[in-house]
């Protein structure tokens, strides 16, 4: 199924409310067929969705934006603030966008200050509508053979509109996060290793950066991805079904 086929079967396309929710990595309200895809022809609109690359930078398959283009996908990142609730504290953030080619190279190098032992999260809106996801926990793994099962799910983990993967180490507590739009988030209040690890792979800090979730845009999947997320589910001893 690829992204045009994705759409009309209405997997999901949704529009970020505010700054701060994109920065925690939650979605926006959910739009049926609306905003700037509502008078487009099918043409036009497969047309649109086909454009991966703007300028140097590479979308993954897994996300398109809005047809009028109000954020133009390009690589950096800036930082952001966090409001917890539950702690009422500010959490410090990193937010970038990297190229498809160095996506999965970056992320994995941002893994590597968190620590020998993690906790991860999987989490998929397969199944779901209007924003809506589930959560799967794996607690203490090491990091290389972590690593080693996300590099074999590499396809899934960039191209697949509906998967995201957080690591984190509860004790720091710091996060690094690649999640559906495949943004690379981190959290944490010692953030300078991670903006080293950016700017080592040329994503470079830009405070008016905007990301593909500050406007409309669009989610692909496949029930090919529905599956491998199944085995990597497995992999990593996650108990619960999609």
């Amino acid at each position: 199924m690829g992204f045009l086929k994705s759409f009309f079967s209405n997997v999901f396309d949704e529009q970020q409310l505010a700054a701060t929710a994109t920065a925690s990595g939650h979605s926006g309200d959910t739009l049926a067929l609306a905003s700037s895809f509502e008078t487009v022809t099918e043409r036009d609109l497969e047309a649109h969705l086909a454009v991966a690359r703007y300028g140097d930078f590479l979308l993954t398959d897994a996300i398109r934006p809005s047809y009028g283009l109000e954020v133009v996908p390009r690589q950096g990142f800036r930082h952001d603030v966090y409001r917890d609730d539950d702690s009422r504290c500010d959490v410090p953030v990193l937010m970038a966008a990297a190229t498809k080619e160095q996506l999965l190279d970056t992320f994995m190098d941002l893994l590597e200050p968190l620590g020998p032992t993690v906790d991860v999260v999987l989490e998929t809106s397969h199944g779901h509508s209007g924003g809506g996801h589930t959560d799967l926990y794996r607690e203490h793994i090491d990091m290389p053979i972590l690593q080693s099962i996300l590099w074999d799910y590499e396809d899934l983990l960039v191209n697949d509109g509906c998967t995201g993967v957080a690591v984190l180490n509860p004790r720091a507590p710091q996060e690094v996060q690649l999640d559906e739009h495949k943004l690379l988030i981190v959290y944490g209040s010692e953030l300078t290793p991670y903006e080293g690890v950016l700017i080592d792979h040329h994503v470079d800090c830009d405070e008016e950066l905007r990301f593909i979730t500050e406007a409309e845009h669009v989610h692909s999947t496949t029930d090919r991805y529905i599956e491998q997320f199944e085995e990597l589910k497995m992999r990593l001893g996650m108990d619960g079904s999609l």
